[in-house]
């Protein structure tokens, strides 16, 4: 049972001198297993108290952002409101209009009036 625990590391390099490979088999220690174990947890716990302030951090700025918007709406949607509001008074159909046409002013503030004469 003990011999599927164990950790065996098999290193291949190649021999310098002949160029040919060469393998070395690295056995590694229960007492390294747990040092190993012993200094991965705390990293372990660490990182996750970090991932989870960022993510608080993240999602409170979204919720700021999202806040934000849903206030710009309410504000223009209100004001179109007041607009619609200010511009539903009393209306009347025209149903037959002259057009009348104006003759353009002189720089001494006097209209060409046709009937001034």
């Amino acid at each position: 049972m003990d011999e599927n625990r164990k950790i065996t590391i098999r290193r291949i390099t190649r021999n310098k001198k002949t160029g040919l490979p060469e393998e070395e088999i690295v056995q590694v220690s229960p007492a390294g297993r747990w040092a190993t174990y012993l200094f991965l947890i705390p990293v372990f716990i660490i990182m996750a108290v970090i991932g989870i302030f960022f993510f608080t951090a993240f999602l409170a700025l979204f919720a700021v952002v999202a806040i934000g918007l849903a206030f710009r709406l309410w504000w223009l949607r209100r004001k179109l409101h007041k607009t619609m509001e200010a511009e539903a008074g009393e209306y009347s159909v025209i149903e037959d209009a002259e057009i009348v046409e104006e003759s353009p002013r002189k720089p001494d503030g006097k209209g060409d009036d046709i009937n001034a004469k």
